[in-house]
């Protein structure tokens, strides 16, 4: 078989979907979890991305610390971009640091994720990592009384993990972090520039 053949049958191995963008049904796709939908950007916005990501996550970091800033300021900021957050988190310890953000005080969500993945390294890798997480919530808030009420809080969790089983079950999502940008999956910690390709 010459390797112009093999190439070709190769290729027919392959699913049409590694070839063909992934869209989905925006109105499904945009409607809120259990826990509503951290929103960032104007309702009435020419894009939406959304986003679902584990805060353990090292390639969801890669993306906060090097598109996230650009991003915000050059799209969400500016009216260009509504941006919804949604948890997938892929071990306890996610589920927990998304279990805080969802219960800071005076809706400080974004801080909160903010904050977890800058410190990524100080709680999500570590053997004990119940204080790390305990000092991170302190600087949006948290007492060590609604510390402990939020990760004892099952409801919360149940709705956690109802947030990732509807990212799994309805929209395909697999690994984080994984985007939906005007409805077209892009998984992987995407640059700015192959983010700007899907915008309108």
């Amino acid at each position: 078989m010459g390797a112009a053949a093999f190439g070709a049958s190769a290729l027919s191995l392959l699913p049409a979907a590694a070839f063909a963008q992934t869209k989905v049904d925006m109105a499904e796709l945009l409607k809120p979890g259990p826990l509503g939908d951290q929103v960032l950007g104007p309702e009435n916005a020419p894009n939406t991305i959304v986003e679902y990501a584990s805060l353990t996550c090292t390639h969801c970091k890669h993306f906060h610390d090097t598109t996230w800033p650009e991003l915000k300021q050059k799209y969400i900021d500016t009216g260009k971009v509504r941006f919804i957050l949604r948890d997938f988190p892929l071990d306890p310890l996610a589920s927990a640091g998304f279990m805080l953000a969802h219960a800071a005080p005076n809706d400080k969500f974004y801080p909160m994720v903010d904050l977890l993945f800058d410190q990524q390294q100080n709680w999500a890798f570590v053997d004990n990592p119940v204080p790390a997480l305990f000092n991170i919530a302190k600087q949006v808030g948290f007492t060590q009384e609604t510390f402990e009420l939020a990760l004892k809080n099952q409801a919360l969790l149940d709705a956690v993990n109802a947030i990732k089983d509807r990212g799994a079950k309805d929209f395909g999502v697999d690994a984080t972090p994984t985007f939906f940008i005007n409805g077209v999956k892009q998984p992987g910690a995407l640059t700015l520039e192959e983010i700007e390709k899907l915008l309108v």
